[in-house]
């Protein structure tokens, strides 16, 4: 079995803090089939668009900043304007890099995000002095550059070539060779993989590319959703992730959570276990939805601003 979602199956048997409600997912699953719910298609409004070796280059940047877009206490949210409207969080990225390209910044060259500097991603993501993690980021878009000239020729495409059309040969490829993707907890003595920024390159390339060139892997099945903030808040919104009370109450009085702390550790892990079970009761009912693709639909729903969801927990890291 793949090693994702073997490792968070353990935990979730072994989890204290944050239970699954399995009627819970039958429930939540039978309503969204019968709303007859859409997988979203990729969004072309946001993300840019261009030559296939720069769209490439495009997504593994994009994907690996792709964090923490919560406000610090005290402080407004990160916002751009974007096509006449106010954008935020993953959206309002997605839009400053392709903006970036767009008026000839090199950011698709591997030399030149090696050298970046912090005055230029500030003015590359639109000003961003209240954007959590800023130097992390920069830090990562120079090692993405350094190893992609150390190990690839400079060529974003070449690192994708070399997983030979399997997504998840590049989901480890990406662990292996970049630190920053390489998103694993310990959890009472027992490793714990998510790999979250990792699984979603290799879905964007997938829903960017139509399934098809770059996008094209034999096994993008085997994907499972991407453990952030978003999702277990929605889950817990449908009652299929049961948080103890003394959990419930940290994340309802916005306490941060430590990074590899127990209780972080196991809401990841139950919400990657969680979808899975969804993924299976949606199968059972006839439908074929994969992993990555619920997570599409859970985390379309959270932005809903109506939809009434308690906070989100919150941890200060550059994985989700």
């Amino acid at each position: 079995m793949w090693e994702v979602l073997e490792s968070t199956r353990k935990l979730s048997e072994d989890s204290f803090q944050v239970q699954i409600d399995k009627q819970a997912i039958i429930d939540a699953t039978g309503t969204l089939q019968n709303k007859g719910v859409q997988v979203p298609a990729w969004d072309c409004f946001y993300h840019w668009e261009g030559s296939d070796e720069k769209m490439v280059s495009y997504l593994l940047i994009l994907d690996s900043i792709n964090f923490c877009f919560w406000p610090e206490k005290g402080k407004a949210k990160w916002e751009i304007e974007y096509r006449s409207r106010k954008i935020s969080g993953y959206y309002a990225m997605a839009a400053s890099i392709g903006k970036a390209i767009e008026s000839g910044v090199p950011l698709t060259r591997a030399d030149y995000l090696a050298q970046l500097s912090l005055n230029s991603l500030k003015d590359i993501l639109g000003g961003a002095d209240n954007l959590q993690l800023l130097e992390d980021r920069l830090n990562i878009l120079n090692e993405v550059g350094k190893v992609l000239l150390g190990d690839y020729e400079g060529s974003a495409g070449l690192l994708i070539e070399a997983a030979g059309k399997s997504a998840l040969r590049l989901v480890r490829l990406l662990a292996e060779k970049f630190p920053s993707f390489r998103d694993v907890a310990n959890y009472r003595g027992n490793e714990v993989l998510f790999y979250k920024r990792a699984q979603i390159l290799a879905a964007d390339l997938y829903g960017a590319f139509g399934g098809k060139d770059e996008g094209n892997f034999m096994d993008i099945d085997q994907l499972t959703c991407f453990a952030d903030y978003k999702l277990p808040q929605v889950l817990r919104h449908l009652g299929i992730l049961r948080y103890s009370s003394f959990l419930s109450k940290k994340i309802d009085q916005n306490i941060l959570l430590k990074q590899g702390d127990l209780l972080e550790i196991e809401i990841r892990a139950n919400t990657i276990f969680a979808v899975e079970l969804m993924r299976q009761e949606f199968s059972r009912l006839g439908r074929e939805i994969r992993a990555f693709e619920i997570d599409w639909i859970l985390w379309n729903m959270g932005q809903d601003a109506g939809v009434g969801l308690k906070p989100y927990h919150r941890t200060l890291t550059t994985f989700y």
